[in-house]
């Protein structure tokens, strides 16, 4: 993937340092367990055909996400959670599908800077990241713990097209206002404070895409968020109740 120009960096000098102040996380706490049978149990097939939507070599693709879930469940039984522990026997089709099944819409967007808002774990951006979505990628989470897991991973794996904002979204560097042409959010805020939020990091003519429930109807009903922000699509997700609504950010 290619790199932003020096122009679009400036979260990176204040936001990556090297896991500072995170290495008696590690220290202290148990070594790795063994997850190799959980990562065998998972139905890695249901990802092929999304991949191929999003025009990516699966098999590359699939061993990345696989790593990239290791590391994750690694961390989930040893250090401190990322996600609850019932799904880590279903984690690639509870939250990796989730993440790479729309792939292939977020690259017709056209959108090269990206932020992900509630990163958690790095749900759905690394997944997506690993799909070829975007050329850079800025995740913003308020949790310590969740923040280092995050750089490890990144460090690990090598994903230099990724940064980390240990921060609220409200309190982020202003230099990153009007920066990014696609916004992402899974599992966070209801709809209407997410696009608020998202309005002001996302340039006129980008889109934002939110994971949303049962609930979303509901939330669309406070339209306090059509002032910015126009809904152009809805893509059914997943096995369950999950939709990504698709939004394009209006002039002011």
């Amino acid at each position: 993937m290619a790199r932003a120009d020096r122009g679009t960096r400036p979260a990176t000098r204040r936001t990556r340092p090297a896991l500072r102040g995170g290495p008696e996380l590690f220290e202290r706490g148990p070594a790795p367990p063994d997850v190799g049978g959980t990562i065998t149990r998972q139905h890695w097939d249901v990802l092929v055909p999304h991949l191929l939507k999003a025009e990516v070599d699966p098999e590359p693709v699939v061993e990345r996400l696989r790593t990239y879930t290791t590391l994750l469940i690694q961390w989930n039984r040893s250090i401190s959670n990322l996600i609850s522990r019932n799904d880590e026997e279903r984690f690639v089709e509870r939250h990796v599908l989730e993440s790479v099944a729309v792939a292939h819409w977020l690259k017709q967007s056209g959108a090269t800077r990206w932020m992900d808002f509630g990163s958690g774990g790095g749900l759905p951006a690394i997944p997506l990241a690993l799909c070829g979505v975007g050329e850079r990628w800025l995740l913003v989470e308020s949790r310590r713990t969740k923040t280092l897991f995050l750089r490890k991973t990144i460090q690990d794996m090598q994903l230099v097209n990724i940064d980390v904002a240990n921060a609220r979204l409200e309190d982020l560097d202003p230099e990153n206002i009007g920066l990014f042409e696609g916004f992402t959010s899974r599992a966070t805020l209801p709809l209407a404070p997410t696009l608020s939020l998202a309005a002001r990091f996302t340039k006129v003519g980008g889109h934002a895409f939110l994971w949303k429930g049962s609930g979303r109807d509901e939330e669309m009903r406070e339209d306090s968020w059509k002032m910015a922000w126009e809904l152009d699509g809805l893509l059914g997700v997943g096995t369950g109740q999950t939709v990504v609504c698709r939004f394009t950010r209006k002039a002011d």
